[in-house]
């Protein structure tokens, strides 16, 4: 594992990674299923060069009803394995969340987890359906202080009939995670051409694993860091692994992040159409 790391930051001159989307807790959702398979997932991760993952587990009401407490507690077990066998990851709290009514509420009193406890919130809206009142969902929760993180959307099954929607949504102050499995065909063609596009745009500012298993959907970032830089060039791939993931964690206003690339502006989404 050293010389990996090693032999990436000679030739590459990259940096060690953050993953801010990962389905490692073992039996809380659709991820992980025990313990064998976190550490499995774990260790994939440090191989490829990620040193802090952040663990999200679905909220979704009705399917996985799990709340900032029962995630905390999740981690900090799973943390002491980790750390017993020597497993050099760091673990920080998270969700994948689903939009429900009084989602700033639940937020608010600690029942739903933003990113490491920051203004920046992992927002994953539904696969198959455009929800009613997206936008305006998505602008309520920033009125409230916080700063949507909007989870693969180059995958969703309607984002060709609503593209204008997540260039309104940036445009607007959201920001945008698109899946390192995506860039490299893991998902297929179709979420490949729209993270290409949404990159090329420039509509991405994070890229994650979103894993959720050892070898169906394995945590590699390195890949899909290495897609990003062919289309954008690696300082802008980096971005989005290493500095804008360590500045959610550290809480910085998004003005303080290098949210925007220097190669190209965003195109005018205003008075799109959805």
């Amino acid at each position: 594992m050293v010389r990996v790391l090693r032999a990436c930051v000679a030739v590459l001159g990259c940096r060690l990674m953050l993953d801010l989307h990962c389905h490692m807790l073992p039996g809380i959702d659709d991820g992980a299923v025990d313990l064998d398979m976190s550490l499995s997932m774990a260790r994939i991760a440090v191989e490829d060069g990620i040193h802090t993952v952040a663990c999200t587990p679905h909220i979704y009401p009705g399917l996985y009803e799990n709340t900032a407490r029962g995630i905390v507690a999740a981690i900090e077990s799973l943390q002491r394995e980790l750390d017993q066998r020597g497993i050099a990851l760091r673990l920080l709290a998270g969700a994948d969340v689903h939009l429900e009514p009084g989602l700033a509420a639940s937020i608010k009193i600690g029942r739903v987890p933003t990113l490491a406890g920051s203004r920046y919130l992992l927002l994953e809206p539904p696969h198959h359906v455009a929800p009613p009142r997206f936008e305006d969902s998505v602008f309520e929760l920033m009125a409230a202080g916080y700063v949507p993180v909007i989870t693969h959307p180059e995958r969703l099954s309607w984002i060709e009939d609503h593209y204008a929607v997540f260039g309104r949504l940036v445009e607007r102050g959201a920001w945008m995670q698109i899946t390192s499995g995506s860039l490299t065909g893991r998902f297929g063609k179709r979420p490949k051409y729209w993270s290409e596009k949404m990159l090329d745009e420039g509509l991405v500012q994070i890229l994650a694993t979103d894993s959720h298993h050892p070898t169906r959907r394995p945590p590699l970032l390195a890949e899909g860091r290495q897609a990003a830089a062919n289309r954008v060039g690696s300082q802008e791939a980096e971005r989005m692994v290493v500095s804008r993931p360590q500045g959610i964690i550290d809480d910085l206003p998004p003005d303080e992040i290098n949210v925007q690339r220097d190669q190209k502006s965003l195109p005018c989404w205003v008075g799109h159409n959805a």
